[in-house]
C-alpha cells in the first residue's frame, strides 16, 4: 500500500515518475486564465485566514458543503471564519473520488506543509498552523506567485475597465512592487454581446464613454469595443474571452440588427433569433480584430447558468448554481469559425466545452481550420486548440478523456495545457495535478512501447505544461 499522496502521488510507472520529476515539476506555470481580483495581486494582499483565501468565492467547495447539508450560514453566510473551516472539513473528509479531495491535501502540503489527510478531528490543528504561516510574507501574493514558479497570470476584466491595477503591476508602482510574475488582463465583451440579457442597455451606455464613442447600432459597438480592445493590447493583453452557451450563428443584414439593438436600448424584448444574430455579427468583427493583433480568442461553451432562480435570487451568480449544457455545436460552430475566416483571418482560438460530447465535434472540426495563410506565410503551430478540461470536468478523467481525445484526432503535442480558471491564489497545485495525469498518461505510452523514451517525450512534458503556452501568448 502506497503511502497516502505522497512523492509519486498518480505516477504509476518509472517513466511516468521520471518525466514529471525530471521534466514538468521544473517548468514554471502560465496561468492564462484565472479570476484573480487585479487589485488584490496590486496590492499584495495577505489572508487574515484559512476561510478567506481558501472558501472565499469558491463555489467547487460550496456546492459539495451543499451536498453535505451544510447549512448555507457556514457557506455563504455570516458564521465565523472558524466554524466556516470546519463546516468544510466536515465536507472534505468525505469526498473521496472528488478532485477537490486531491486540490485540498496538495494544497496543504505545498503551502503549509501539512502532509496528514484534513479531518474535523485534525481541523483545530491545521487552522492554527495556516493561520500562522498566512500572517507572513511567504503566503502573501508575491510571496505566493514566487514559491510556485508563476511565469504569468491571465485575469478576466470587462472591456469598461480602467485596468488601473494592470498599469501599476507593470510599472512597479503598486504596493506589491516589482514582481517577476506577468499580470496580464484578458478582454472579456459579454457583456456586450448579451443583448438579451437585463442591464444591456446601461452597459452599453458604460461601454461608449469608456471608449468615446456613441453607441448608436452594430457598427458603432464594434468600434467601441475595438477601440477598448487597442487600450487592452496597450496594457499587454493577449488574449480574449467569450462565454456562451452554444457557438451562435444566425445571419442578418446590418439594418435589421440595428432595429433590435434600439429596442434592446428602449428596454424592450428581442427574440432568440435577434439575440443570435447580434453575437453573430459582434462575434464575426471582433475575431478580425483580435487576428490583426495576434490576441488569441478563446471560446468558452456549454455552460448553463443560475438554473437554481431562488438561489440565484438570494445569492447572485458565480455562488455555484450552474451546469453543463447539451446543446448541439457542430453546425452553428462550423459555421461561426468560417464566417470568421471569410471575414479575415481566423484567429488563434481555444475552444472549451463543459460537456464531452463535444471533445470529438470540436476536435475535428478545428483540424478543418488549421494551416497556414493561403499567401505563402508560415503557420501556427496548434493555431486552433481544444482547451483544457474545464469546470465540471478537470478532475483525472476529465483531464485524461481530453489529452487522449486530442492525440487521437490532433496534434497533442501542440497542446497549450491547463489553466486554473480560479478565484483562489492557492490553486496553482492544480497545474501540479494535471501535469502529473499528463505524464502518467505518456509515460505509459513509453512503458508499452507505443512511444519512444527519450528527448522528444521530454519535450512534449516540457512544451505542453509551460513552453507552449508561453509561445502561444506570446
Amino acid at each position: 500500500m502506497r503511502k497516502f499522496m505522497d512523492r509519486n502521488f498518480m505516477l504509476e510507472t518509472k517513466c511516468a515518475r521520471n518525466l514529471y520529476h525530471e521534466v514538468a515539476a521544473k517548468e514554471p506555470i502560465y496561468d492564462f486564465h484565472c479570476h484573480l481580483s487585479p487589485q488584490d495581486i496590486a496590492e499584495n494582499r495577505k489572508f487574515g485566514n484559512l476561510t478567506e483565501i481558501w472558501l472565499g468565492g469558491d463555489h467547487y467547495k460550496w456546492r459539495q458543503m451543499r451536498t453535505a447539508g451544510i447549512p448555507e450560514r457556514y457557506i455563504t453566510g455570516d458564521a465565523e471564519p472558524y466554524e466556516k473551516f470546519m463546516a468544510w472539513t466536515r465536507t472534505v473528509e468525505r469526498l473521496a473520488g472528488n478532485p477537490l479531495y486531491h486540490w485540498t491535501h496538495l494544497e496543504l502540503q505545498r503551502y503549509f506543509g501539512i502532509d496528514e489527510p484534513l479531518t474535523s478531528d485534525r481541523g483545530p490543528a491545521v487552522w492554527k498552523r495556516a493561520n500562522g504561516l498566512l500572517a507572513s510574507e511567504g503566503l502573501s501574493v508575491r510571496g505566493i506567485f514566487t514559491r510556485m514558479n508563476v511565469y504569468a497570470v491571465g485575469t478576466t476584466d470587462d472591456p469598461a475597465d480602467t485596468l488601473e491595477h494592470h498599469r501599476s503591476i507593470a510599472e512597479g508602482t503598486a504596493p506589491i512592487g516589482k514582481i517577476a510574475t506577468r499580470v496580464l488582463p484578458s478582454f472579456r465583451p459579454d457583456k456586450a454581446l448579451n443583448i438579451d440579457l437585463p442591464g444591456f442597455p446601461e452597459y452599453v451606455r458604460r461601454l461608449g464613454a469608456a471608449a468615446g464613442v456613441e453607441i448608436v447600432s452594430v457598427e458603432t459597438a464594434v468600434e467601441a469595443l475595438v477601440k477598448r480592445l487597442d487600450y487592452f493590447t496597450a496594457a499587454g493583453c493577449r488574449a480574449a474571452d467569450h462565454a456562451l452557451e452554444a457557438p451562435p450563428f444566425r445571419r442578418a443584414d446590418d439594418s435589421s440588427i440595428d432595429a433590435a439593438f434600439r429596442r434592446a436600448m428602449a428596454g424592450e424584448r428581442v427574440s432568440a433569433e435577434e439575440a443570435e444574430a447580434w453575437k453573430t455579427r459582434v462575434l464575426v468583427a471582433l475575431s478580425a480584430a483580435y487576428a490583426r493583433r495576434d490576441v488569441a480568442m478563446q471560446l468558452h461553451f456549454a455552460a448553463i447558468r443560475n438554473v437554481n432562480g431562488r438561489m440565484f435570487r438570494a445569492l447572485g451568480p458565480d455562488t455555484g448554481y450552474d451546469a453543463s449544457h447539451d446543446r448541439a455545436v457542430t453546425a452553428s460552430l462550423a459555421g461561426l469559425l468560417d464566417a470568421m475566416q471569410e471575414a479575415g483571418e481566423l484567429p488563434k482560438t481555444v475552444l472549451y466545452t463543459l460537456n464531452p460530447k463535444d471533445y470529438y465535434p470540436m476536435g475535428t472540426l478545428m483540424g478543418a481550420f488549421q494551416g497556414a495563410p493561403l499567401d505563402g506565410a508560415e503557420g501556427i503551430p496548434g493555431k486552433i486548440q481544444l482547451g483544457s478540461a474545464w469546470w465540471f470536468l478537470d478532475h483525472r478523467d476529465g483531464m485524461e478523456e481530453q489529452l487522449k481525445v486530442l492525440g487521437n484526432l490532433g496534434s497533442l503535442a501542440h497542446f497549450v495545457g491547463m489553466l486554473t480558471d480560479s478565484r483562489s491564489f492557492l490553486s496553482y497545485p492544480r497545474h501540479e495535478y494535471f501535469r502529473r495525469i499528463l505524464c502518467n498518461l505518456v509515460g505509459g505510452w513509453i512503458e508499452r512501447g507505443e512511444f519512444p523514451a527519450g528527448a522528444e517525450a521530454e519535450r512534449i512534458v516540457a512544451d505542453i505544461s509551460f513552453r507552449n503556452a508561453r509561445r502561444y501568448f506570446k
